[in-house]
This record gives structure tokens, sequence and C-alpha cells, in this order.
């Protein structure tokens, strides 16, 4: 019997650690993660779901004859702020997971 005390006191730990977490990706989701592309000219901010809240573009980066250069900065922008709202979030929960042994992407 031993046994299922340990299992109860597991349970909750793993349920105490689940409310954290959600309370955690909530509180992240309300940060903001910025990048930049072609010399600081677009700026793509982010929150830490990885949504799109700003694009911010000089007046120099739009040129009418090269939109394929524009749409290219845009997409560096965001992506790398994405990227960088992704790591953030996983070493926010990677303290709040501590040596629980989780594989990667468990959150």
């Amino acid at each position: 019997m031993k046994g299922m005390g340990n299992m109860g006191n597991l349970m909750k730990q793993a349920q105490k650690v689940q409310q954290q977490m959600m309370k955690m990706q909530e509180e992240l989701a309300q940060r903001e993660v910025n990048a930049q592309s072609g010399g600081g000219m677009v700026e793509a901010v982010v929150n830490g779901r990885g949504e799109l809240l700003k694009l911010n573009l000089s007046p120099e980066v739009v040129d009418p004859d090269d939109l394929e250069m524009l749409s290219d900065l845009i997409v560096a922008a965001v992506s790398e702020a994405q990227r960088r709202a992704q790591d953030m979030v996983q070493q926010e929960m990677g303290k709040l997971t501590g040596g629980m042994g989780l594989p990667p992407g468990m959150f």
C-alpha cells in the first residue's frame, strides 16, 4: 500500500506543475518579443504565442520596384521574432519543469 501513497503524491505534484505551466503560458502570451531585418528597417513584434502583433517598416525600405526584397525582409523579421518567442517559452518552461526529465516540446 505504501506505493499507492507515493503515486498519489506524484499525481498531486503533476497537477500542481500542470497548473503552474498553464499560468506561465498565459503570462508568456502577454510578453512581446521583437526581431529586425534589413539593418533595422523592418521590425516584427510577436507575443509569447508567436502571433504577430506589430510590423514596423522604415519608409526607405519600401521600394515599389523591389517588393520581393521587402517581402523577404518581412518574412525574415517575423520568422526570427517567432523563433525568439519560442525560445523564450522553452526557457521559462524549462525553469518550471526543472529536473522532471520531460522531453522537449512536452509543453
